[in-house]
């Protein structure tokens, strides 16, 4: 059996592993990335609408509203410096009818509350002047939503990482491990059939779906710390030949998520998703039957979608702390004064704007630690 020892210990490299191991090498922890996978960024970091979120639909005050604001800011200016591919589409959240309206005040409201200080409420009448193929009864105009490359962005962020000094390890699964009474972590990692033993002087689990189950693996962690696991299932549906629109088209937005959006790749491809389901196991296979609902709920705010237009693309699963009928739950990120214990910082529920927010997220936990 393998033995080592490190300073701080990732578990978990999605687009938020990443950018905590940059930013606790940037301030000069030694840091290891475990990935059970055989490469970073695979699960949630590459299978979502690689949207860059204004911050208008949270809670003031949340975790969510707040880092998501602060992250945005952040990652305009980290793609700009390193040439990651993006662009500021802007977006429009449309009320197809004139029910809806009352909502896109009270998402103007909250967007001013939370610092989205851009934010217009446009007529019907000049939303459809601005994008023809639509339909609105009003709309919001968000022109600091935007389009990233999320591969690119999480290949400039491990880049970094490893040149301070970062290492990822894949195809390294953890098993379990011990809090140690003389202090820090002991943790049984598998790779290449062989178990792996590191005693860790501070642990990070952002291991997204697999986040509560590694924090119940941890001997001497408080088990009541750990939330419940619900995973609500997206599907996305790619539209053939070229975009109607030059912006992101959301429709307002309901209590489970933000309803089927259109949104834009920086190919130019459009896609229409996700749906939502609840589901019980991870399974990302793209049901073609769900493009009737699909076909319902966008021809609300485009009539002109076309029958047989719309083709299965891929799908993601969001790790939400609430189950269904449940009111929406912040993010919960929790350090040692949450749990007790020192070193530790676990992130659970991380589900959208988690990518938009994953810099800020990164400084968040990095003071955590101290």
């Amino acid at each position: 059996m393998e033995t080592f020892s490190v300073q701080t210990a990732v578990i978990g490299a999605g687009v938020v592993g990443l950018a905590i191991a940059r930013a606790l090498a940037l301030r000069g922890h030694e840091v290891t990335m475990f990935e059970a996978r055989g490469a970073f960024g695979e699960v949630a970091s590459a299978r979502n609408s690689e949207v860059i979120h204004a911050g208008m639909y949270y809670t003031p005050g949340s975790l969510r509203a707040r880092l998501c604001v602060s992250g945005k800011h952040q990652l305009y200016d980290f793609c700009a410096a390193r040439g990651v591919g993006h662009r500021r589409t802007g977006k429009l959240i449309v009320a197809s009818e004139d029910h809806e309206v009352p909502t896109l005040h009270e998402i103007m409201e909250r967007g001013a509350v939370n610092g989205v200080d851009d934010l217009a409420l446009l007529s019907g009448v000049d939303a459809m002047a601005r994008e023809p193929a639509l339909k609105a009864a009003a709309a919001i105009w968000s022109p600091s939503t935007g389009i990233i490359d999320s591969h690119g962005l999480m290949l400039a962020i491990l880049g970094e990482a490893e040149t301070h000094g970062a290492r990822l390890v894949c195809r390294a699964p953890l098993e379990g491990g011990e809090v140690l009474a003389a202090g820090g972590t002991e943790l049984r990692f598998t790779q290449n059939g062989e178990e792996i033993l590191v005693r860790a002087r501070n642990v990070i689990n952002c291991a997204g779906l697999g986040a509560q189950g590694m924090a119940r693996g941890i001997e001497g962690f408080p088990q009541n710390r750990v939330p419940p696991l619900y995973m609500s299932k997206g599907q996305y549906f790619s539209l053939t030949g070229p975009s109607p629109f030059r912006t992101l088209i959301y429709p307002t937005p309901h209590a489970a998520a933000l309803g089927i959006h259109l949104t834009l790749d920086l190919a130019g491809q459009t896609r229409f998703g996700p749906d939502h389901a609840w589901v019980e196991e991870e399974n990302y296979d793209v049901d073609p039957n769900a493009a009737a609902g699909i076909y319902e709920a966008v021809r609300r705010y485009y009539p002109g979608l076309e029958d047989g237009a719309l083709h299965p693309d891929y799908a993601g699963i969001r790790c939400k702390t609430q189950g269904p009928g449940d009111p929406p739950q912040d993010w919960r990120i929790l350090g040692p004064e949450a749990h007790g214990v020192p070193g530790h910082v676990h992130l659970f529920g991380l589900e959208s704007p988690a990518l938009t927010s994953c810099l800020a997220i990164a400084d968040y936990v990095a003071d955590l630690l101290g």
